[in-house]
């Protein structure tokens, strides 16, 4: 059976997507996980995946053009297969269901089924876990915050899911009563993976549900869309919600006696603030507290100070040796997963090399200290780095480059990352079109960013699209270190601190100021002497900075 391939919704705003390239051609073979098209959203350019296997059919949208979300782009099936009916819309007649209360949905029985495609019945919608960035491959349902049998309106927000690099909500779009949860709170769904489908009351959806597992069903793309950017949660969580049952049912209780209803982000958030949710005017539907809320509450003069808490004194425990051992298994956040597939993957696939090189830093706090002078935002030496390595690519574009598997592309755009630590791991604000900007624009930029990155309040396009990072850990008295490389990234610079060491000078000795500078290269796309090169450009920028306000 031919598989239809729709126009993905990639971001929360993204209302279509305009064709960049087609990787694929008619007649050519594809795997599930060939890179179909490139597509230019509202906020960046990512892949498309079509996600089966055959041969591809049938191109809806040449390169160069737009479509709609959810529009038809590709059809993919057997060699010779007919597709022209999926093209007018037609669809095979939906299985003869029987009607039964949405609360009480059966479990298919998938050895029953035939191997023939079955529609949804009239009237239901499908919410699929969607794509938000090109580097998540499945969400973690934290929390669903309605059940089986619930009404629902369109803005509302379904589910919590934790991505790659943050957890953040699921709205469905689609109106109607919740007849069908597929992931149970607590578990993951891989990408396009239907989560709930939403309809009338009483409408029967098991069929759909398991032609949909045993992949005879048409590929269709998600309505969900995930918006509303929060924290990843670091610690395990003791209980988890599952899928029948709402987590507004333990809210706490207001002070007239009933439920608090507040999402559980918003607690979360509200608990990591200090503030007392019942204080908080809720916003949302019948009274829910949201994110929003919680950011926008400001605490009145009566209710400013907390009350004081008593605080009993705990007894010291007395010590006895058992001999026993121990150990705690923290369960990996989708972010932890994601740097360790990602570094993985581009340690052991990309051939490092690495180049070294000291730096005087005389001149740079010297013009620093001017600088700030007059600087409307304080400038560090990290902003003077990011400056210079963004000149400095300018004039070495090779290493401006990422290895595509079949071809090197060659970036003319200049995005510099600055890599940041978090409890939950490292993440990489990007500075856009670093060699364009000043270094107060620069600083000014970096304080934001890495401020919104410690907050866990980073959105995807401000943590993505970097051609060149920097990893700094001067700040923590590291003299010189090696990084492992940022894909697509074909380089990254770990910088070390500035330390005094004696040199002779003159008729004697004096004292300079030095930081040590170590370039991990991919030698796919950067050769020594290219990277050897970049370094003492850099070199230069540094150790003279002036020429860098040029």
């Amino acid at each position: 059976m031919a598989e239809v391939i729709r126009m993905p919704l990639l971001s929360d705003t993204m209302t279509e997507g305009k064709i960049i390239s087609w990787n694929k051609k008619v007649g050519d073979k594809v795997k599930s996980d060939d890179v179909l098209a490139e597509v230019e959203t509202d906020k960046a350019t990512m892949e498309v995946n079509g996600y089966v296997d055959g041969t591809l059919l049938y191109i809806g949208v040449p390169a160069g053009e737009a479509a709609k979300i959810n529009q038809v782009i590709a059809i993919v099936g057997k060699e010779g297969e007919d597709y022209k009916s999926l093209i007018e819309g037609a669809e095979p007649a939906a299985a003869k269901t029987a009607a039964a209360p949405a609360a009480e949905v059966p479990q298919p029985q998938a050895t029953n089924l035939k191997p023939e495609t079955i529609s949804l019945p009239a009237g239901a919608k499908e919410i699929r876990m969607p794509l938000l960035s090109d580097t998540m491959t499945e969400g973690k349902i934290v929390a669903w915050n309605k059940k089986i049998g619930d009404f629902v309106k369109s803005d509302d927000v379904l589910a919590e899911v934790e991505t790659d690099k943050a957890t953040m909500e699921v709205v469905g779009y689609e109106e109607g009563t919740l007849l069908y949860v597929g992931v149970e709170a607590g578990k993951a769904a891989k990408i396009n993976e239907i989560i709930a489908i939403v309809g009338k009351a009483g409408t029967d959806v098991s069929a759909y549900v398991a032609a949909e597992k045993s992949g005879a069903n048409t590929l269709t793309v998600g309505r969900g869309s995930l918006t509303e950017s929060e924290p990843v949660e670091t610690a395990p969580k003791q209980q988890t919600t599952s899928s029948s049952q709402s987590p507004t049912d333990e809210q706490p209780a207001t002070a007239n006696g009933q439920r608090l209803k507040a999402s559980p982000l918003a607690k979360k958030l509200a608990a990591d603030k200090g503030i007392d949710i019942n204080k908080v005017n809720g916003s949302g539907d019948g009274g829910r507290v949201t994110k929003k809320d919680v950011d926008n509450y400001v605490p009145g003069a009566a209710g400013s100070a907390a009350p004081e808490a008593k605080i009993a004194a705990a007894p010291v425990p007395v010590f006895t040796a058992t001999g026993e051992e121990g150990h705690t298994d923290i369960p990996l956040t989708q972010m932890r997963k994601t740097i360790a597939r990602r570094l993985g993957e581009s340690k052991f696939s990309a051939p490092h090399f690495y180049l070294t090189m000291e730096i005087n830093m005389d001149n740079a706090i010297n013009v620093r200290a001017q600088l700030n002078e007059l600087s409307p935002v304080k400038i560090s030496f990290n902003d003077f780095i990011i400056k210079a390595v963004a000149l400095s690519l300018r004039q070495h574009p090779n290493v401006n480059s990422s290895w595509m598997g079949e071809f090197i592309r060659q970036n003319h755009h200049i995005h510099i990352g600055s890599a940041v630590a978090t409890p939950d791991g490292l993440i990489v604000p990007v500075i856009r079109f670093a060699d364009q900007k000043t270094l107060s624009q620069i600083a000014a930029e970096a304080k934001v960013l890495y401020g919104k990155a410690k907050d866990k309040k980073l959105q995807p396009q401000e943590f993505s699209g970097n051609t060149f990072t920097i990893s700094n850990l001067g700040m923590m008295d590291i003299e010189e270190f090696t990084a492992i490389i940022n894909p697509p990234d074909s380089a990254i610079l770990a910088v070390g601190r500035i330390k005094e060491i004696v040199v002779k000078k003159a008729d004697g000795f004096g004292v300079t100021n030095v930081m040590m500078l170590t370039m991990s290269c991919d030698h796919r796309t950067v050769d020594g002497a290219v990277g050897a090169a970049f370094l003492q450009t850099l070199k230069k920028y540094l150790e003279n900075p002036v020429t860098m306000l040029l």
